[in-house]
């Protein structure tokens, strides 16, 4: 549990940036105004529903030399400013932003669900990865998603109880609040639970991912979720109007007053379990049991050193730092990679096909290494990734889907895939001592499981499990349920260090389910390795290969000819929107640069 208190220090305002001058002039010159000019999509496969993309023509980027937040939404963003301006730490400051988010955005993530929180504590030269991802369950067993002996259809197990969990988001939080908070656990609370109270407006994107779910087949039927973003007329409710959350304000004032026990083991907890046991869509297993047994932990960071930096992120389950460093160290170990060109079809070549060698990996041999024993040293040792650079092919694109990479007493594990959707958030901090936050958060496809409990939503993320659990030769995969088990994640909180000075230069994370990886990687390959603009780097198209397809982002500047580039090269593509939330921050010459991804609706505030 957290530093939790009933202080009677003063209380918390909203209002401190109208008597803070400086908080002021930094969010009214650091925060762009968010101008929608938006298209949206409808999902790739009928199987799936992710959030739906939005383009948001507009750069947001934000220098400071004191602190820097950049988070998914502005209300976010001031929030996280306002807790840094009285002296709050990243950690503080996460944690007001995250509350916010589940309130403002709450598709994608929120109390309900869970995550991974990277911090770098700079007095001490220590890095932590916290670990609050979802257990499976003690009920489940391993034909959990099987009906008579086959896989459910994706629909059939993630709306309703079935795939709800045990959320883990606050307990983390508790947890590093414990070590690294400053201020009043309770004050951190009081920017979301005034804004439950007095309401915010429905933006564009949130209304639109609203009328994509009626449009699903299970449409929205939870009567509480019904009821707050629904008209009387079954409708959803229009762009600009002020959506008030009293269920939610409330339920933050009581754990901001009695701490998580209530969450855990209370009368929230209760009405969690009760929503989960009794849905009329399809009852889960969750019990009081496992919420009053829930623990987040504490995990050493994933490093690996490449070329002059040491590149770090959140350890497993969330594979997806092993990934983006699988995907890195590769790339510079091709011919000459230094000397092409960030935007080039050559660049983008190559890491399409470092990508699919790193999916190959990771659908084969990563899970939850508290249940099964990952060859993590193995996949980023120098040797192998060499062998590994070595299939990439410089002039042409491979026809096959790579396979995973073997080992001496190598585990035998079946290769499978799991449906991660890309309803997540991702916020990146540093305070004035210069710590740092990098954290992911989701509560899986857009609004979870669709059940709505003391005004937030419950996470459906337990579909991240393969949903077959052995292969025809009765090899097991990793990825299966299991009791208590978390399920893998592409989730990738990262932060990447000068190896020579010890230094941080660049937080960085994204939404996006497992196309989180290429986000990230192709990100940081460009902008560190290629020395890339940050905010053109994030800004420049995305491709993606996931050992499949090889998929070029629409309506980017030079999406149609890189479509055409990489088709002369021998890949087999698809242009389809990309929903990504790059919130970044590096750090050069002592001033901290801020940039929050155009395609969605986030703002970097700095001073």
């Amino acid at each position: 549990m957290g530093k939790i208190f009933n202080s009677n220090r003063q209380p918390y305002s909203m209002n401190l940036a109208r008597k803070n001058p400086v908080l002021k002039q930094a969010i009214a010159t650091a925060t762009v105004t968010l101008c929608f000019s938006a298209t949206f999509t409808a999902p790739v496969s009928a199987e799936i529903a992710p959030e739906i993309a939005t383009t948001i023509q507009q750069k947001k980027i934000a220098t400071g030399s004191e602190w820097m937040v950049v988070t998914a939404n502005n209300y976010a963003s001031t929030a996280a400013a306002e807790i840094l301006a009285l002296g709050g730490s990243a950690v503080d400051a996460a944690i007001a932003a995250q509350l916010v988010l589940g309130l403002v955005e709450p598709q994608s993530s929120g109390i309900g669900g869970g995550g991974f929180m990277l911090h770098w504590d700079k007095t001490q030269q220590l890095l932590i990865s916290f670990d609050g991802r979802e257990t499976a369950p003690k009920a489940v067993n391993e034909d959990h998603f099987q009906i008579n002996g086959k896989n459910m259809g994706f629909f059939d197990a993630v709306v309703g109880g079935h795939a709800v969990g045990t959320p883990g988001l606050l307990h983390m939080l508790a947890k590093a609040h414990t070590q690294y908070g400053v201020l009043n656990w309770s004050q951190l609370f009081q920017p979301a639970i005034k804004l439950a109270h007095s309401g915010f407006i429905i933006s564009p994107r949130l209304h639109k991912l609203l009328q994509h779910m009626l449009k699903t087949p299970n449409g929205i039927k939870d009567p509480a979720m019904a009821t707050y973003f629904l008209t009387s007329t079954g409708q959803v409710k229009a762009i600009g109007t002020r959506l008030k959350n009293p269920a939610y304000a409330q339920t933050l004032s009581t754990i901001a007053t009695h701490g998580i026990a209530v969450f855990y083991s209370g009368p929230i907890a209760n009405h969690i379990v009760a929503a989960v046991q009794m849905n009329a869509i399809r009852p889960g297993l969750l019990s009081n049991n496992d919420l009053r047994d829930y623990r987040s932990v504490a995990r050493e960071a994933i490093c690996q050193d490449i070329e002059s930096y040491k590149v770090c992120g959140a350890a497993l389950p969330a594979s997806g730092p092993i990934a983006v460093m699988q995907i890195l160290d590769m790339l510079v170990q091709t011919s000459s990679f230094y000397g092409l060109a960030p935007d080039s079809a050559a660049f983008y070549h190559r890491f399409t096909e470092a990508s699919k060698l790193a999916f190959a990996d990771r659908d084969k041999y990563l899970a939850d290494s508290d249940f099964i024993e990952a060859p993590v040293k193995q996949l980023l040792a120098k040797p192998y990734l060499q062998q590994r650079a070595r299939q990439i092919p410089l002039l042409k694109a491979s026809q096959e889907q790579a396979i995973a990479g073997t080992f001496t007493g190598s585990i035998s594990f079946a290769e499978t895939q799991s449906a991660e959707i890309p309803s997540t958030t991702h916020l990146s901090i540093i305070d004035k001592a210069g710590n740092i936050v990098s954290m992911t958060t989701s509560i899986e496809m857009a609004f979870g499981s669709q059940i709505m409990v003391d005004g937030f939503l419950l996470n459906n993320q337990l579909t991240d499990f393969s949903f077959t659990y052995e292969d025809a030769e009765n090899n097991k995969i990793a990825n299966r349920i299991e009791a208590g088990k978390r399920p893998r994640s592409s989730m990738a909180p990262m932060l990447v260090f000068n190896q020579q000075t010890g230094l941080p230069v660049l937080a960085i994370g994204s939404p996006g389910g497992s196309r989180i990886i290429n986000y990230v990687a192709k990100t940081i390959a460009q902008h560190l390795f290629l020395h890339e603009d940050l905010a053109t780097a994030i800004d420049s198209p995305h491709i993606i290969n996931l050992n499949k397809t090889t998929e070029v982002e629409k309506n980017r500047g030079r999406s149609l000819q890189l479509n055409k580039d990489l088709k002369t090269l021998g890949h087999q593509t698809q242009l389809r929107d990309q929903t990504s939330g790059l919130h970044a921050i590096s750090i050069k010459q002592g001033l901290y640069h801020g940039v929050a991804d155009s395609r969605r609706e986030g703002s970097a505030i700095g001073q």
